[in-house]
């Protein structure tokens, strides 16, 4: 094997997966597979998520692949790292690749890596493939006609080649190379969680927002589609071979190009398609046409990125998000048959205790069927992090942790977030069961509960309101 790709994620390291599981494979690494293939190039996918550390070590010493490509980000850092060191032991050429090494280029290099793949890694891997083979010694250590990579000279001195062109024409691109890693393990693992398989695709590549805290590493400020013919011919192999009861879209936004949606849910209906499906959007890409386009796709449920129910927040978050219009969107969703889901963000830099009580007023108005909340971090290179990062301190050194660890001065501390965050579920449950009509007993103690809930959550804000995160720092 001349080329092995991996990522380094394992199921079992993750808590929340393991509550929820419902995991899906690595579409990035299986396009720049199939790529990679369809050039010619000898290459083989090791899928870490359901497999141990020793596993990786027993593929490595079997296949003793030339090169190595690690796709990482802020969860796999850890993980990546070791598997650079375990590749380095068999006398691979490794090259990273992901938004994490995008943005810490030269502390991957210093932990072992040859190069770091910036943006698309297609075109630049099969091209830093080939020279890795066609060279040996000091040629082979010279990457610099390469666009698209990091790396180091014989001297030490990082060098930062030439921006790799993005790919001009998706629908040229091959689909991913599933066939590579075991689907059908992905699917039983729905089935007998949730009595129903799902597998992922994306129809686009890219995100035109500039939301402060979001990380472009990849695609910078792109949006590139592929057709509505060629999503729907992905589509129709997946059904034919997977026949999974769920797909899900992986998009950024998956309504951004009303059109675009529009001639999609066509070449669908032209082909007999309608499996249910799952996604992600913003507020602003939703309208009535919008909503009935997806509901006649057999939507089940739509995830809408609120973040806050704060307008002067999504202000300072540069969202161009309507707090109020979420409330309008999500009750549209319902009232076609759609799950609705929102996102929450909590703590970013100068949220004040009445954002967080308008953020629960929007959720209670709203009544998603779930929302979920994180604590805002910032990511390195994101202006976000610029803003801040003056008022930057790390939990844990940087090769034990990631920028999720990353906490800014003055802040709340994390256990104020926590009880927020209780505060937010219990209130939003308790305004559902109180708004019900007919209550069961068992709905009564419920609603009991959820009060109770909603008030340790409050008293715990109150509590802890004079935790603030302090300049002490690990790294």
């Amino acid at each position: 094997m001349h080329v092995l790709l991996t990522h380094g994620y394992h199921l079992w390291d993750d808590p929340h997966e393991r509550q929820t599981m419902r995991p899906y494979p690595p579409l990035g690494i299986l396009y720049i597979a199939s790529h990679l293939r369809a050039q010619g190039v000898d290459v083989g996918v090791f899928d870490s998520t359901f497999m141990a550390t020793g596993d990786f070590i027993r593929t490595l010493q079997e296949s003793r692949p030339r090169v190595v490509g690690i796709y990482a980000n802020m969860l796999t850092r850890v993980r990546v790292l070791a598997m650079i060191a375990a590749a380095k032991q068999v006398g691979a050429k490794v090259v990273v690749g992901g938004p994490d090494p995008a943005n810490w280029a030269e502390r991957y290099l210093m932990h072992g890596a040859d190069a770091v793949a910036i943006g698309e890694g297609e075109e630049t891997l099969t091209e830093l493939a080939a020279h890795w083979g066609d060279h040996a010694g000091k040629a082979a250590d010279d990457l610099s006609q390469i666009p698209g990579l990091i790396w180091c000279d014989t001297t030490g001195e990082v060098i930062r080649n030439m921006p790799r062109r993005q790919l001009p024409n998706l629908d040229a691109q091959p689909f991913p190379a599933r066939d590579l890693v075991d689907i059908d393990a992905y699917v039983r693992t729905w089935r007998r969680h949730h009595g129903q398989g799902s597998v992922s695709l994306i129809t686009a590549r890219g995100c035109p927002f500039h939301c402060t805290w979001c990380s472009h590493a990849v695609y910078g400020h792109s949006h590139r589609r592929r057709s509505p013919a060629n999503v729907a011919d992905e589509v129709s192999h997946i059904v034919d071979r997977y026949n999974p009861e769920l797909v899900w879209y992986a998009d950024d936004v998956f309504t951004i190009h009303r059109k675009w949606l529009r001639q999609y849910a066509d070449e669908l209906a032209s082909r007999g398609i309608r499996r249910p499906f799952e996604t992600i959007t913003r507020e602003d890409r939703l309208d009535e046409a919008t909503m009935d386009t997806l509901a006649e796709m057999g939507c089940y449920r739509i995830w809408v990125g609120a973040e806050s129910g704060s307008q002067r927040v999504l202000d300072k978050m540069k969202r161009k998000t309507d707090a109020s219009r979420v409330i309008d969107m999500v009750h549209g969703l319902q009232k076609r048959g759609i799950q609705a889901g929102m996102f929450i963000m909590l703590g970013y830099d100068g949220e004040e205790l009445q954002d967080l009580e308008e953020t629960v007023r929007v959720l209670k108005k709203a009544a998603p069927d779930v929302f979920l909340t994180t604590v805002s971090y910032p990511i390195k290179n994101t202006p976000y992090f610029e803003q801040v990062k003056d008022r930057i301190v790390s939990r844990k050194p940087w090769a034990e942790g990631s920028d999720r660890d990353f906490d800014v001065v003055g802040r709340h501390s994390r256990r104020y977030y926590d009880f927020a965050t209780r505060w937010m579920v219990g209130s939003v449950n308790a305004s559902r069961l109180n708004n019900q009509i007919d209550r069961s007993p068992r709905d009564e103690a419920r609603l009991v509960k959820a009060r109770l809930s909603a008030q340790i959550g409050r008293a715990g804000m109150r509590w802890t309101a004079g935790e603030r995160v302090q300049r002490e720092s690990q790294t």
